[in-house]
């Protein structure tokens, strides 16, 4: 007797089809599944229907017009997928909830702000403990190379070569990997940190570079949470338009200070673009101009470099 399909086994349908064709889609099968088990708590049967996907796109616990869009997006190809199987009867239309992509100004950091937040972690119990080193150079490392969290605590020893001064990022987002070279000053400071792990957790084995005081790889969660602690302590107001700074707008403020330290030194901007959407390990060179904010330094440094077309003062 066949077993009736659900719609969590159409979701592993789905997921298993498309990651055989190379996409990653980690968040999408968050998402997915959490779909899957909303409808089970409605007690679904079935062909997926536009009733039951909008119900889930907009019961999100703040009701925010974006998430609700972001769901949408994320359902589209799966209820595609489902209804060449015969197992909808609907696809929601593309914007039923409004723009998916709306882009929120990050808060762009200034560098008293950064100093901070290192002398912050180094405050971080226990006093003579390897945590308070490995969150410091942890934050620091992502200040000065832009890298995303998840490639950061994807790195391994092996990838970690401080004789070259560079690192190895392996098949992260966009399944990619990537070379990312660092300067002496960083390859010194992960030195330090690499002596002081080493110390207190050779006997762990672990392979993973960044570590926890008892030596297991860090979490995402962990190193969000100690964020968002020091950043309460520090009393950050956000200057953009999330809440509250973010671990990512390191990211944001990476890039965006890279380009205007090249425009004072007259570099051409598509030039450092592509250069910096290498280094970040960017798809496409859009995603980059999508990181970049009109920050005051910036907006002087294009006019600096406007004014002598013109020949006018500023």
């Amino acid at each position: 007797m066949t077993k009736p399909l659900t719609v969590a086994s159409l979701v592993e349908s789905y997921l298993a089809a498309r990651r055989s064709a190379g996409f990653d889609l980690r968040e999408a099968g968050t998402q997915l599944r959490a779909f899957a088990r909303f409808a089970d708590q409605q007690r679904h049967r079935g062909p997926i229907t536009q009733a039951l996907a909008l119900d889930w796109a907009q019961s999100s616990k703040h009701g925010r017009p974006i998430t609700a869009a972001r769901r949408v997006e994320v359902l589209r190809p799966f209820m595609k997928h489902c209804m060449a199987l015969g197992c909808a009867s609907e696809v929601l239309p593309p914007g039923v909830c409004g723009p998916a992509h709306r882009r929120l100004a990050p808060h762009i950091y200034k560098d008293s702000e950064i100093r901070d937040l290192l002398e912050a972690a180094m405050r971080l119990p226990p006093k003579a403990g390897l945590r308070p080193v490995c969150y410091k150079t942890l934050f620091g490392l992502l200040a000065v190379t832009g890298m995303r969290i998840s490639e950061a605590l994807g790195l391994e020893h092996g990838d970690v070569d401080l004789d070259q001064g560079r690192l190895t990022i392996r098949k992260t987002k966009f399944r990619k990997s990537r070379i990312v070279p660092i300067d002496r000053t960083t390859v010194a400071a992960l030195r330090a940190y690499r002596e002081i792990r080493r110390q207190h957790t050779a006997a762990t084995g672990c392979p993973a570079f960044f570590v926890s005081s008892v030596g297991e790889r860090l979490s995402s969660g962990a190193v969000h949470g100690v964020f968002q602690r020091l950043r309460d302590e520090l009393g950050w107001r956000a200057r953009g338009g999330h809440p509250h700074p973010r671990l990512h707008d390191l990211r944001h403020t990476f890039i965006c200070r890279t380009l205007v330290r090249s425009q004072q030194n007259a570099v051409p901007a598509d030039r450092i673009v592509d250069t910096i959407a290498i280094y970040v390990g960017h798809a496409k060179v859009s995603d980059t101009y999508w990181y970049l904010s009109a920050i005051p330094e910036l907006l002087s440094a294009a006019a600096d470099r406007f004014a002598p077309s013109t020949g006018g003062d500023r």
